[in-house]
């Protein structure tokens, strides 16, 4: 695929979204094929230890990161062919790009320096990787979580074993195929006119009011699942509902479509196993979330996720 051909998307600046590897697929199947890569000079691995990426801090710790490493590093602390996942290609280098878990512990880890594991959402937050790179992070950690939460199988129990690269297992004793799982969330900005419709959870920082979000269930639209989240969890009828953008979330494996839905009543009535606070925000109100200097210190999420973006550009008047 020629990404060059494709026009900006609003979701290309969301962090976790800036994933540009071929994938090559087709080529999955191919034992030698990936071999043949897996042993190129050229292979770089993303490596993880306690589901947090393995970073090289530079020449003196001072930068510049990255989680790309060369085999040697993988090799030396455990890492294993058969349960090594192949990502993509980068574009220009065509670099073979895989996904390992090390078996060896953080502290061996980091004591061969200068190599750091840090958590992905920190590393979003302080801006320590390119775009590029904390989209690979992200379909990496989502991989690699899946195997290791899922490496019997779901239908007689035997132990399974990766193939086609990583992207399916198969059971040997029963013959089933599984699959990697994406769950999918809608997140939705609801609006009234002037006023938008916000909450907060417990796990959310303090003073934080969000949209809405829930997991979209079997059977259901992305339309409907968003009238139904909000319904469940403020008791607010929504109508038209119309898709933004969308974001990978690799907390472990999710999908968030966003949305922006129009509301049908106003009368709040929460569910307090899900939110500990809901209300209507003016639009005055948000911008001056937005920037910092609402009167109670009231804020939204920060720019990491999608969720900041529905507010801002519901907040700035674009549709």
């Amino acid at each position: 695929m020629n990404f060059q051909d494709i026009p900006p998307q609003l979701s290309d600046g969301f962090s976790y979204a800036g994933n540009r590897l071929e994938r090559l697929s087709e080529h999955r199947g191919d034992a030698r094929w990936l071999a043949e890569h897996m042993n190129s000079p050229a292979a770089r691995f993303v490596c993880f230890c306690s589901e947090k990426p393995v970073i090289n801090l530079g020449e003196g710790g001072k930068g510049p990161l990255t989680s790309l490493h060369e085999r040697a590093l993988g090799a030396r602390f455990g890492m294993v062919d058969v349960e090594t996942v192949l990502l993509g290609f980068e574009r220009e280098s065509r670099s073979p790009i895989f996904a390992t878990s090390l078996p060896a512990g953080e502290e061996e880890i980091e004591a061969a320096g200068p190599l750091k594991l840090i958590d992905i959402r920190s590393l979003a937050i302080q801006g320590a990787l390119s775009p590029e790179e904390l989209g690979i992070l992200a379909q990496a950690r989502a991989l690699s979580h899946w195997h290791s939460t899922h490496r019997f199988c779901s239908r007689c129990g035997h132990e399974s074993r990766m193939t086609q690269g990583g992207y399916r297992r198969d059971c040997p004793q029963c013959g089933g195929l599984h699959f990697p799982r994406t769950d999918p969330v809608a997140i939705m900005l609801i609006a009234d006119g002037e006023n938008c419709l916000m909450g907060r959870t417990p796990r959310l920082a303090e003073a934080v009011f969000s949209t809405l979000a829930g997991f979209i269930e079997p059977g259901e639209t992305v339309e409907d699942a968003v009238r139904r989240e909000v319904f469940e969890e403020a008791g607010v009828q929504v109508g038209r509902v119309g898709y933004r953008a969308s974001q990978p979330w690799p907390f472990p494996a999710s999908l968030m479509i966003g949305c922006r839905g129009e509301a049908l009543s106003r009368d709040i009535v929460m569910d307090e196993t899900e939110l500990e606070a809901c209300r209507w925000f003016s639009r005055a109100e948000v911008l001056d979330m937005l920037a910092g200097t609402h009167a109670a210190g009231l804020r939204v999420p920060p720019p990491l996720s999608i969720a900041h973006w529905l507010i801002r550009e519901w907040a700035l008047g674009r549709e």
